[in-house]
This record gives structure tokens, sequence and C-alpha cells, in this order.
């Protein structure tokens, strides 16, 4: 007999990659050898001059609390980075520094939304989206995006599912996992829908940097949008400082200082030598991030290149992020079905599709966030095992 109840609100969260990513492990802890191409973190090393401002802000004793909203010289440079950038000209005032970009897509929710509200979030996409939604009692509601529209918003399909209980849209660009991007005239599309309907936005912009074409917009630039979009942000993806967990988000007057007495009464602060990491990301040299994004765009062409090789594998060019969502469905298995076989059989660990939602299915995620040799070793292997998969289909007819 168990000794603890535990809540009904812990029902029902989405699997995320640390499931794939730990059952790899264990087999790797068996002695197998397994190439990751799972987890969405860049495998470079942080910036040696971020790393270093960290030691001097450690030798200088800033280990203390810092204030909940961050530090105001790490929000100036927030604000003058999103103003240079993006050209959301934001109020250091209105930006709050996260342990990482998740918690401020998880505040917002928890502010705006409540049980019997409903939140529309992007299917495929992000584990955590709906997870987050549910956590605070509200419906996810799952906008479809369809690989035959490259995986872009459709309006229409956008305005069918509002509700009177529709209370936050979540946008994601560029995007997890299929790599593809909003525009601005989707961004005007949605922005008069939000205006109609009077609802916040959750521009989710963490990928911004890694971006292989054009530059990057945010629906916050639209006229009256900053009032009712919630920016969020980070240091994670751009300058591979994932285990820092450094994020922020700019937020409208509205609810800033809700989102401050939240953070405030969860996780307090974001360590002050981290933030310290942060100034210096930001006003530091950029060529490691426009390196990475190189390197990454090389990375992306291998392997489309060798996947391409494949009869029964389509894959979309992502014009953004660091991911590959392949078309398994002619081999007539789920994707969970055929992530297991590239595991246990050919020692490859990719996401499956349905991970990232309903509409994930008949499709795997790879994170190409990893070395050409490793890639090339483990596309050959994925091209290996749908051809398996398909003659032991052909032969079950």
């Amino acid at each position: 007999m168990s000794h603890f109840h535990t809540a009904d609100r812990m029902k029902g969260l989405s699997k995320s990659s640390f499931d794939m990513l730990r059952k790899a492990k264990e087999l790797e802890r068996s002695g197998r050898e397994i190439i990751h191409l799972e987890v969405g973190e860049p495998d470079f090393d942080t910036p040696e001059h971020i790393k270093e401002a960290a030691k001097k802000a450690l030798d200088d004793n800033l280990t203390h609390y810092a204030p909940p909203q961050g530090l105001l010289e790490l929000r100036e440079a927030i604000a003058e980075d999103e103003k240079t950038r993006k050209g959301i000209d934001a109020s250091p005032d209105n930006i709050v520094v996260t342990p990482g970009a998740k918690p401020m897509i998880f505040f917002t929710i928890m502010v705006l939304s409540q049980k019997g509200d409903e939140v529309i979030y992007p299917d495929p996409g992000y584990t955590s989206y709906r997870s987050m939604i549910k956590l605070a009692g509200a419906k996810p509601v799952p906008l479809e995006l369809k690989e035959e529209n490259d995986f872009a918003l459709d309006v229409d399909k956008l305005e069918s599912i509002i509700s009177s209980r529709t209370r936050i849209i979540i946008l994601n660009t560029p995007h997890n996992p299929t790599g593809s991007i909003l525009t601005m005239k989707d961004f005007e599309a949605v922005a008069e829908i939000a205006e109609k309907y009077n609802l916040v936005i959750i521009s989710d912009e963490i990928y911004s940097r890694q971006l292989y074409e054009g530059e990057h917009v945010s629906i916050a630039t639209l006229p009256k949008m900053k009032e009712r979009t919630v920016v969020v942000d980070g240091f994670s993806k751009a300058y591979a400082m994932t285990g820092w967990r450094l994020g922020y988000g700019i937020v409208p007057d509205e609810i800033i200082p809700k989102i401050i007495k939240l953070q405030t009464e969860t996780v307090s602060c974001v360590a002050p030598f981290v933030q310290m990491a942060g100034i210096a990301a930001l006003k530091g040299d950029q060529e490691p991030v426009r390196w990475m994004v190189e390197k990454f765009r090389q990375r992306r062409d291998l392997l489309i290149s060798i996947l391409e090789e494949s009869k029964h594998i389509t894959v979309k060019q992502p014009r953004g992020a660091f991911y590959l969502f392949p078309n398994i469905k002619k081999l007539g298995i789920s994707s969970y079905e055929f992530t297991d076989i590239l595991l246990d059989r050919y020692g490859v660990s990719v996401l499956p599709g349905s991970a990232f939602g309903l509409y994930g299915e008949g499709y795997i995620r790879i994170s190409y966030a990893t070395s050409e040799e490793n890639l090339r070793k483990g596309a050959q292997k994925i091209v290996k095992a749908a051809e398996y998969v398909f003659n032991l289909k052909q032969k079950e007819k």
C-alpha cells in the first residue's frame, strides 16, 4: 500500500526527451555503443569569455541573493540586444530574468489561466507546453501544424479552435521540432485574432539566433502587440549554456508584478554569477554564435543528404533551430515502434514524433547538435533501419 497520495495534476504529463535519454544511457551502461541524436542541446562548450566572467563573479563573491526580477545590468543588456536584434523596444523594467526560458512560459500560463480556461499551443510542438498548461489546471488545445503547409501556422484553423474560454496562444519560431519559422504575414493575422478575442500571446523565441536565412521577426514589434505579448528567450541554445539555466521574458506592465511575485515565491532568483555570465554573452564577441550556426547548417545539409538516400523517409529542410523532423509514415509502424527498433537494434537514439503531440505521429525528431561523424553514422543507420522495417512489413503481407 502506497504512503503517498499524488495530486491529479501529475496525471497525463507529456513524456520528455529525457525519457529516451534515460533508456539510451541504460543501454550504454550495459556496454552498448549509442549514438545520441535525441537531446536538444548544443554539443559545443560555452565560449571562454562567458566562463571567465562567471569565474570573476565568483571571485568577487557574487554568491548571494539577487533581486527576483534580475540584475539591472543584465536587464539593460537584454533590452539593448532585443532592440538591436529584433526591433523590440523593451524597457529593463519589463524584463524578468529566470532560471532558463521554461519557467517564464510556466509562470505566464500560471498567472493567466486556471481551471476551465483554454490555452492553444502548436502540435507538433515542444513537449513541455502541454504539461505546463495541464499543471496550471487549464485545458491544452492543440493547433495542428501540417507538413504540406511547411509546418507553418494555419490562421483559419487557429481561429476555428478559439472559444470563450481561450486565454493564451503559444507561438514558437524558429520551431521545435520542425525547424519551421513564422513570418510577419503570419504575425499580422495572429495579431488581428488576438485583438479580436482579447488574447495574450506567449512568443517562444529561444531559437531566435539559430536561423539559416533571413532575419528573425517577433510578433511583439507589431502595433499594440507588445502590450499583449510575453516574449520568451534565453542563453541556452545560442551560447551553448544549457546547464547554466538562464532565460528571460519581456512582460507587459499589467502582469509583470504577478510574474515577479511568482518567481519570488518559487525559485527566488537566478544566481548572480550566472547573470554576470549572461552580460558577458550579450556584450562580448558574437563570432562563436555565428560559428555555431554555420556548423549547424553544415550538419543539417549532411544529414539531409544521407536521409534522402532512403525511399521510405522524406524530410523538409528546416529554416531554423537544429532539428530534423523526418516523415516515416511509409513504414507503416508508429513512431515509438520505430525509435525502439532504432535504439535496440541499431544503437541510435532519436525521439518519436508522437512525443511532440498528437499530430507528431508518423515522424521522428533528430537533433543535429552533435559531431558530423556521429551524424553520418547515425543517419546511415536510420536509413538501414527504415529498409529493415519496410522489408519486415513486406514479408508480413
